[in-house]
């Protein structure tokens, strides 16, 4: 029987001390400033006042937490300003890394620009050669097919064909030579901004030219 009394205190005590706890959570006070600049104390929170901060008082006084102001639209603008330009510089660095993984001096990217557009330009020189021979022999078959006109025969179907495909051979190289000619003017723009670049991150100035006729002055 003695043994059933202790059990029975020690749950009643358990029972009373869960029961004090929510008390005194409860007691927490707020202060806050309303909305004529007075600092005000309170068991309960207006919402308008929540928006300008306030601190949490225990049951003695005492602040136990701080909750500061809701940020202004201005202070959001901001923030969200800030973290667009954390975004940029990460990626920049990222660029500026591949960047020098390519290049370590600015002159090796221009050397590197002048082969590329040696080869894109020594292309466009190919394809003009082509278009002059095949500009040739669609002369060759026109003066054909105009001599057969002028003596009253019928033109072959092959031949008006073959006028066909030699127009169409040129009509395709020449966008080809435009497209190519188009791609240097957009490469050398993105080289040239590397090279700015590099001369930004590794504080070296090129010596070398970007006009690949003066490359070695």
């Amino acid at each position: 029987m003695h043994k059933s009394r202790t059990v029975f205190s020690v749950t009643a005590s358990a029972l009373l001390f869960s029961l004090i706890i929510p008390v005194k959570a409860a007691a927490s006070m707020y202060r806050f400033t309303d909305e004529d600049g007075q600092l005000v104390i309170s068991n309960t929170i207006p919402q308008p006042a929540t928006q300008r901060g306030y601190d949490i008082l225990n049951s003695n006084g005492r602040v136990i937490e701080t909750i500061p102001p809701a940020p202004t639209e201005d202070e959001i603008a901001a923030r969200e300003a800030e973290k667009q330009r954390q975004k940029e510089l990460s990626i920049q660095r990222e660029k500026d890394a591949l960047l020098l993984k390519r290049f370590s001096h600015p002159d090796q990217a221009i050397k590197a620009m002048h082969r590329k557009l040696d080869e894109l330009r020594g292309l466009i020189q190919l394809k003009r050669g082509n278009i002059s021979v095949i500009s040739s022999q669609l002369d060759n078959e026109q003066s054909r097919a105009a001599d057969m006109e002028r003596t009253g025969q019928k033109i072959p179907d092959a031949t008006l064909e073959k006028i066909r495909r030699l127009e169409s051979q040129i009509r395709d190289i020449e966008r080809e030579i435009s497209w190519q000619t188009q791609e240097i003017d957009s490469l050398k723009q993105t080289y040239e901004k590397d090279i700015e670049r590099l001369e930004r991150v590794t504080g070296e100035t090129r010596t070398l030219s970007l006009d690949p006729d003066n490359a070695d002055e």
